[in-house]
């Protein structure tokens, strides 16, 4: 039998402990750096500073953003802009993503990274692991409808294209606008925030499908941004800039048409009742494109 030597030296720590080290410093060098500056302040600065319409300025504002991020600027219908903001809300080329769900599927409205996604079950979902949020609050008392239905999360990163789009044929029925902070959505952030997008400034956009069944969009803005609009509501306004936080309307959206945008990177919640669950192959982790089959409705044949 061998006795330990309780007195010999822990052993060093391996690669895989330090990378891991490190990367929890980054993590919370990241967290500090958006969440703790004037979030407000910063992104009213951003916002005026990324409009300035100077070729130098917009050029070279291009370039930083781009050194910083994952861009992908292959797929745009331009390839000049006279602003950083009028290359964040680039439009796409025609043909750049594909529409074609069927009428039992719900398409991805936007491009994104699942973040979260599962069943509704009771009154909240999955933020981050380890913290959930209630869906009453994130969306003023609709979520009733969603309850035993599925939902996913989209994280729009800072390079992606950030125009979102009707993920099938519908009419758009009501929106609800809710002012609110501009915390980061990044993964640092949803780790350590609390209820992060029922804090956030955000949106509700209920749809009704051809047959009566409701789907909820939830655009929810963050630092740097804290700016959404509604094409189909109003061209020239943001969101926070109409008199009325509510409006009941009733506009018909074809698949794959353009219903809005952010003005920089941010997040998107969809909910679908049952019996929409989450398509195959879909999981939290995986990188999608506007376009692609989110949800697939269960079709259960009688016996």
């Amino acid at each position: 039998m061998t006795v330990m030597d309780r007195t010999a030296p822990s052993p060093a720590p391996s690669r895989l402990n330090r990378a891991i080290a490190r990367l929890t410093d980054i993590e919370s060098l990241n967290y500090a750096a958006t969440n703790w500056l004037p979030r407000r302040t910063l992104t009213r600065a951003m916002g005026w500073f990324s409009k300035v319409e100077q070729p130098l300025v917009a050029k070279a504002s291009i370039a930083v953003w781009r050194s910083f991020c994952d861009v992908d600027l292959s797929d745009a219908a331009e390839t000049r802009w006279p602003s950083m903001h009028a290359c964040f809300i680039r439009r796409l080329r025609p043909g750049a993503r594909t529409f074609s769900a069927r009428g039992h599927q719900v398409a991805s409205p936007s491009d994104g990274i699942i973040v979260a996604s599962g069943s509704v079950t009771g009154d909240s979902i999955v933020q981050a692991k380890g913290k959930r949020y209630s869906i009453a609050e994130l969306t003023g008392g609709e979520g009733e409808a969603y309850l035993g239905g599925s939902f996913v999360t989209l994280r729009l990163t800072a390079g992606m294209y950030h125009r979102f789009h009707a993920p099938q044929d519908g009419r758009v029925e009501r929106v609800r606008y809710f002012p609110g902070d501009c915390f980061n959505v990044n993964p640092p952030a949803l780790k350590r925030v609390d209820r992060l997008y029922c804090r956030n400034e955000r949106a509700t956009v209920r749809m009704r499908l051809g047959d009566g069944t409701p789907i909820l969009l939830v655009p929810v803005a963050a630092i740097l941004v804290a700016a959404i609009r509604l094409t189909f509501l109003d061209t020239v306004k943001l969101l926070r800039e109409r008199a009325e936080p509510v409006a009941e309307i009733d506009v018909a959206v074809r698949q794959g048409e353009e219903m809005g945008w952010f003005e920089h990177g941010s997040t998107i919640v969809l909910l679908t009742p049952a019996p929409f669950v989450l398509a195959e192959g879909m999981q939290t982790g995986d990188r999608v494109r506007a376009g692609d089959v989110l949800f697939e409705r269960v079709v259960i044949e009688d016996i």
